[in-house]
């Protein structure tokens, strides 16, 4: 059980991990959070109660919140790892948990600029947190135990489904739940695009597709919940559905999908190679 954690930055991702997390069992007082703006640590003091310290105005921050820390949550983008591993090194304790929710950022990558040894865990969240309804693959490092492992499921069950994944799948995680959510809101601004096309007026385009998209998302979560039969389940035989989807095939619309996934797989890949030439 999570008894103090870290986090270090605390953008609209950490944000949400850490709302979840408050949301449990969580006490405030056993979160501290670092931030390079004076304000923004006002802010998260007051919204959640825990200790949030400024960069700005203390320059060992880092080093003072990992300080007797369970788990340690490395929030700063990918460029900014290494750098704030080295930074809090010589302060973590050989037991504490470091995950980082940074994209690309390889095991091996946090583990060079970490002490030898130091427990891992990579993670790869998606925004869906924000209302509870996230996915998160977890990629543990060599000496991470089991029970440390486990203490990185823990911040995240409260906001979403938790998996285990060897961390070759990591950029394949990526590419589908990671950036995924994009590409549904994309959907939605397509459908309501092609509902402007059809005379309705905006704010009403909008509902139609924010609402059908939504309430498609919400069917799937349903227990045993299948796409290809809920799709089915619409399409009538020679119906205007059945049209529809004869239409997206002819366009290619499942390839076009994969290629966008391939694409954003192939850039996650390179963006690892670009922070092991830097």
């Amino acid at each position: 059980m999570i008894k103090r954690i870290a986090f270090l930055g605390c953008g609209s991702m950490g944000e949400a991990i850490l709302a979840g997390l408050l949301g449990s069992e969580l006490s405030p007082s056993a979160v501290v959070s670092t931030v390079r703006r004076v304000e923004r640590a006002e802010e998260l003091a007051h919204r959640y109660g825990i200790t949030a310290l400024a960069g700005a105005e203390e320059p060992d921050a880092n080093s003072l919140a990992v300080q007797g820390a369970d788990v340690v949550i490395l929030g700063v983008k990918p460029i900014g790892i290494a750098g704030l591993c080295r930074e809090i090194s010589p302060t973590l304790d050989a037991r504490t948990v470091v995950v980082s929710v940074a994209a690309a950022v390889s095991l091996s990558q946090l583990s060079s600029a970490l002490p030898p040894g130091q427990p891992v865990v990579r993670a790869m969240p998606n925004t869906p947190l924000k209302v509870r309804r996230g996915v998160v693959a977890l990629s543990a490092g060599p000496t991470t135990t089991a029970q440390q492992q486990a203490l990185a499921h823990e911040v995240f069950v409260s906001s979403g489904v938790v998996l285990d994944v060897p961390e070759d799948a990591q950029n394949a995680v990526s590419a589908i739940s990671g950036s995924g959510p994009a590409y549904v809101f994309y959907f939605a601004e397509a459908l309501a695009a092609a509902a402007e096309e059809f005379g309705l007026d905006e704010d009403t385009a909008r509902i139609l597709a924010r609402e059908t998209v939504a309430g498609g998302g919400l069917m799937l979560t349903q227990p045993g919940a299948d796409p290809a039969v809920l799709r089915r389940g619409v399409s009538s035989p020679g119906g205007t559905t059945e049209a529809a989807i004869a239409a997206f095939q002819a366009q290619g619309l499942a390839g076009i999908i994969a290629a966008g996934a391939q694409a954003a797989a192939a850039r996650a890949a390179a963006i690892t190679e670009e922070l092991s030439a830097g």
